[in-house]
């Protein structure tokens, strides 16, 4: 189970990294540096401030934006689905009871 990071510490640590990073010759070097310093693994904060990077390009919002897109859509496939499913079980109710109500049915005791 992957252990949970504090939003406000893994902040600190991006904006450390990027703000220190043309001190470094690679993203890692800067993580490899910071790293300890803030309680996170090297590679954890690299692929953190890689993925802040990648947010800040026109790639990375129109990324964001099919994400959102694909996040959506799947929502409402899923709500389409249970009202498929309430459709079939409220059509299967009013037979039941269309067949109860009918008067040309005689009920024998």
């Amino acid at each position: 189970m992957p252990k949970v990071i504090d939003p406000v510490k893994k902040d600190r640590a991006i904006k450390m990294v990027l703000s220190h990073l043309n001190e470094y010759p690679s993203v890692y070097k800067a993580a490899l540096a910071i790293g300890p310093r803030v309680g996170v693994r090297v590679e954890t904060l690299r692929r953190w401030v890689v993925a802040e990077q990648v947010k800040d390009t026109p790639a990375g919002v129109a990324e964001q934006a099919v994400l959102a897109e694909s996040k959506k859509i799947k929502e409402l496939e899923r709500k389409i689905r249970d009202l498929e499913e309430a459709n079939e079980i409220l059509k299967a109710a009013s037979i039941f009871f269309a067949g109860e109500l009918d008067p040309r049915q005689q009920r024998r005791s």
